[in-house]
């Protein structure tokens, strides 16, 4: 009898899937994904070396109840993404073999997506781009023989994948979503990557953060971000000045940094930068969050958070990774989108209250306009171009992928101090104003 409601729970999951992805469409929607990430070892390099601390004594039985209970008080019926390192999909103790179960479980119950996460993190500062096909080959094939009835996630979790893993991913694998790129991300933690759209895209086999110019270039493989962040937090590089540059909805940089007040807002005031305006602005909007596992962080928080949220915008619709992913992959057959998104600080750490932020992103470049509110001046601290050719790093041999415009935020080169909007060249002028020809009203 237990195996038959089982199995007849498994079904009638199966049944409203199917139901609501049928009907579900990425424009007129606001979409929220959250991912987190089993592992054994803090970074897994390669898989028989590591980096960082050991976290089996975090990865228990408990810590997944309680993570995913969270989840389903804060937004029932919400599906999420799991993602597996190497280890954890192989690791043979009783923690690990009950935790697998409990996920597997959850897949049936909910919907929950498993999936699988080279290296733990990082896989490209550390490995062969063959080594990494190999890894991706293996952990998906690992995967298929934990859940059984042949099943294949629609997504890969990895941090940041090259071009040339993702265009394997689609091309060998047929998995067309990835989580490839985690947005402005430079000197935190073990490997840098900014220079992409924040948004899905297309990315060129040039460089996963350029977005594919036409279809001789164009990987069919959606590169997700990893967390949405806060423009103004993230347009500093690492820690500089005191604040986190990763801050945004992720738990480390807003409720263990902050509190669970002030994060909780912190956490709101980023979600309502997608949910209001840039909901009005691009059509539809999205909001990801990876919560790990390991965090020694009260998932009251989580919950505080999803419930803020629909009780805000009670519509948004909780999707897996990839189902989010392959829903913008129907919308868009190619890069022809225009991304827009406006910020006002909200005066939480790096979120500076007298400043406000406007991002234009399309597949021929990105501009990123910083405005003083007491002075009225306007900057320009971003200025990437994607219609020139690039070229990424060899994989394995450092861990700075940047993809450098121009202008590049960070402000780690002599050319990347900003510039009056009046001060750009002509040439920079005539392609920006292809698009936006307001910014030079």
């Amino acid at each position: 009898m237990k195996y038959w409601k089982i199995g007849c729970s498994w079904l009638l999951g199966l049944m409203i899937t199917s139901c609501t992805n049928s009907t579900l469409e990425l424009q007129g929607n606001r979409f929220l994904t959250i991912n987190t990430v089993i592992r054994v070892n803090q970074i897994e390099v390669t898989r028989n070396k590591n980096v960082g601390v050991d976290e089996r004594e975090w990865h228990t039985p408990e810590r997944v109840v309680q993570f995913r209970n969270a989840v389903e008080k804060g937004f029932p019926g919400a599906k999420i993404t799991w993602a597996f390192s190497w280890l954890a999909l192989h690791d043979t103790t009783a923690n690990y073999r009950e935790i697998r179960q409990l996920v597997i479980d959850y897949h049936h119950k909910y919907g929950d997506e498993i999936t699988f996460i080279p290296g733990a993190y990082f896989a490209n500062a550390y490995n062969s781009t063959e080594q990494v096909n190999r890894d991706l080959h293996e952990g998906l094939k690992r995967v298929t023989e934990i859940v059984g009835d042949s099943y294949r996630p629609k997504s890969i979790l990895a941090g940041f994948l090259s071009a040339k893993n993702q265009q394997y991913l689609a091309e060998k694998e047929d998995i067309h979503v990835c989580q490839g790129n985690i947005w402005s991300q430079y000197a935190i933690d073990n490997q840098d990557g900014d220079g992409a759209v924040s948004y899905p895209y297309y990315p060129s086999i040039e460089h996963f953060c350029k977005p594919a110019q036409g279809e001789k270039d164009q990987v069919d493989c959606v590169n997700l971000d990893g967390w949405t962040m806060d423009f103004l937090a993230a347009r500093r590089q690492g820690f500089a000045e005191g604040f986190n540059s990763r801050m945004g909805v992720g738990p480390i940089e807003t409720l263990d940094a902050h509190g669970a007040d002030m994060g909780l807002q912190e956490m709101m005031h980023t979600t309502a930068i997608h949910f209001d305006d840039g909901f009005q602005r691009n059509g539809f909007a999205w909001v990801t969050n990876c919560w790990e596992l390991c965090l020694d962080i009260d998932t009251q928080g989580l919950t505080d958070w999803l419930t803020s949220i629909r009780q805000r915008w009670p519509k948004v619709k909780c999707v897996t990774q990839g189902e989010f992913g392959l829903l913008w992959r129907d919308t868009y057959k190619k890069n022809d989108f225009n991304y827009r998104f406006f910020e006002r600080g909200s005066g939480i750490g790096g979120s500076d209250a007298d400043k406000e932020i406007m991002w234009y992103m399309n597949k021929r470049f990105r501009l990123a306009i910083l405005k003083d509110l007491n002075s009225g001046k306007k900057f320009v601290i971003d200025f990437t171009r994607y219609d020139v050719k690039v070229e990424e790093p060899v994989s394995g041999s450092t861990r700075n992928w940047t993809l450098y415009g121009e202008i590049n935020q960070k402000r780690t080169r002599q050319q990347d101090e900003p510039v009056c909007v009046d001060q750009l060249t002509d040439i920079q002028k005539e392609v920006i104003c292809s698009y936006y020809p307001e910014v030079f009203d």
